[in-house]
């Protein structure tokens, strides 16, 4: 065995990016973050003599690897388990992030009594409230008798025993940062404790088959502390967002090792816990005002779900030479672009308006899609005009002003159909499109002008 000299050292880690500085500064030189770098003790070793690697793998030709397919655990969550990417993979490890409050303990709560009614043995580790607590709330959830065993630990390693010597169905760490290990040399939540944790779990889970969930909490920037950190090492980032003060929540897939990236669950918070929304378009078009200039309604694509928002615009006549510009939920520099046009191509007196945007919802909207419905809200609100209740927008504005077609269009005419919509403005395209229903209108327009004209004509 090699002889080691170790010795214990100060350095100063970001929070952000979890690059090491051997010395204090005001912004972190790597990502230019400020006010981040956090003072740590770390331990030194150098190992003297020659050291023998242990071998515990070897290569495998691709050819010899096997093909069979993983079985991934079913959720009566519809909405999670899509988001995952069709259920639970095992030996995966999943990050779930989130304001405080927003519904994070909830929700994998749910998710852990739904496996073990279904699947097995599940294990809920806490490391922020008590198995009374955590009683009190499955109470509160109408949880009946299952296998689901509840621990307050923040040991990792007392953690890790007991998962090998359980072998549950599904494992829940809530939360990452306040897990801590005894070899490393400081506190929990800091970045080596949050970086070593998380690679030990990740270990854990791919040598034992289990998969684990953890919880992360999040910057005052709204991100996931360590973000690069943990994101490197886990399999899968979902992130919970949502209006604490309103009860439509959306689960978003961040990262994902095992599906797609592109879709969204929808809940609401509720006495009783986190309940699916079906048919989210109806949910944000619930508490729609009819025949109020500034208001149009975009189909988007979340994913392979197409959704209808409603799109609010508001201008307000200003003295100030530079106007003020705000996009909620709306890409910002998107809507300026948008603005140009609308001014350029169009004459649309703007730069004496304020103008303000807003995706109602709390939806965060990022295809080229909605770009004609942003454009019709805006227009809508600078001439008084309602947009006719009944009609959906869908396109995308060039820089000359012109329309271009989107993907997916069936799948979008086919949500606003079903939703009772009689007119759809969309672009007018080189092949033919048909209308999914007798009841849909559609009404084609090769440029923005001709779109306004037909948006705001009655």
């Amino acid at each position: 065995m090699p002889k080691t000299i170790s010795k214990l050292k100060t350095r100063w880690v970001c929070s952000s990016c979890g690059s090491a500085q051997m010395r204090w500064s005001g912004k972190c030189p790597d990502c230019g973050e400020w006010n981040t770098l956090v003072e740590e003790v770390y331990q030194e070793g150098k190992a003297e003599g020659r050291h023998t690697p242990t071998i515990t793998s070897t290569p495998l030709k691709l050819s010899a690897v096997g093909t069979e397919e993983i079985k991934r655990l079913p959720l009566d969550i519809g909405e999670f388990s899509r988001v995952l990417g069709g259920g639970i993979v095992p030996g995966s490890l999943v990050l779930v992030g989130g304001e405080p409050g927003i519904g994070k303990s909830t929700l994998l709560l749910q998710a852990a009594v739904s496996i073990a009614q279904h699947a097995g043995l599940t294990l809920y580790v806490s490391g922020e409230e008590s198995v009374q607590q955590l009683k009190m709330r499955a109470e509160r959830l109408g949880v009946g008798e299952s296998d689901l065993y509840l621990l307050t630990d923040t040991n990792l390693d007392n953690m890790i025993y007991q998962i090998e010597a359980m072998r549950p169905k599904l494992a829940i760490v809530d939360s990452i940062q306040t897990m801590y290990l005894d070899s490393v040399p400081s506190s929990p939540g800091t970045v080596s404790q949050v970086r070593e944790c998380a690679q030990r779990l990740q270990a854990m889970a791919k040598s034992s088959g289990v998969p684990v969930f953890i919880v992360g909490h999040v910057t005052k920037e709204g991100s996931i502390a360590g973000p690069k950190v943990l994101e490197h090492i886990v399999d899968t980032v979902l992130q919970l967002e949502g209006d604490r003060f309103h009860a439509l929540r959306l689960l978003r897939s961040i990262k994902n090792r095992f599906g797609t990236t592109s879709e969204v669950g929808v809940f609401e918070m509720a006495g009783s816990g986190m309940i699916e929304v079906s048919n989210p378009s109806e949910a944000f078009l619930a508490e729609r005002m009819m025949h109020a200039p500034g208001s149009s309604i975009a189909v988007t694509m979340e994913g392979t779900r197409p959704l209808l928002v409603e799109v609010q615009a508001l201008t307000s006549f200003t003295q100030n030479p530079m106007p003020r510009r705000t996009a909620n939920g709306f890409d910002y520099n998107r809507l300026f672009i948008l603005l140009a046009v609308l001014a350029k191509r169009i004459g649309l007196r703007l730069h004496d308006q304020d103008v303000f945007v807003n995706i109602v919802g709390g939806m965060s909207i990022d295809e080229p899609a909605a770009d004609l419905a942003v454009a019709v809200a805006i227009a809508s609100a600078t001439k008084g005009t309602p947009v006719p209740p009944d009609m959906a927008v869908i396109g995308e504005i060039g820089l000359s002003g012109e329309l271009r077609s989107v993907g997916q269009l069936s799948m979008r005419l086919n949500e606003a159909a079903k939703l009772g919509f009689k007119r759809c403005l969309l672009p007018k395209t080189a092949r033919p499109v048909e209308s999914p229903s007798a009841s849909l209108k559609l009404m084609p327009a090769r440029s923005v002008g001709e779109a306004l004209d037909a948006a705001l004509a009655d």
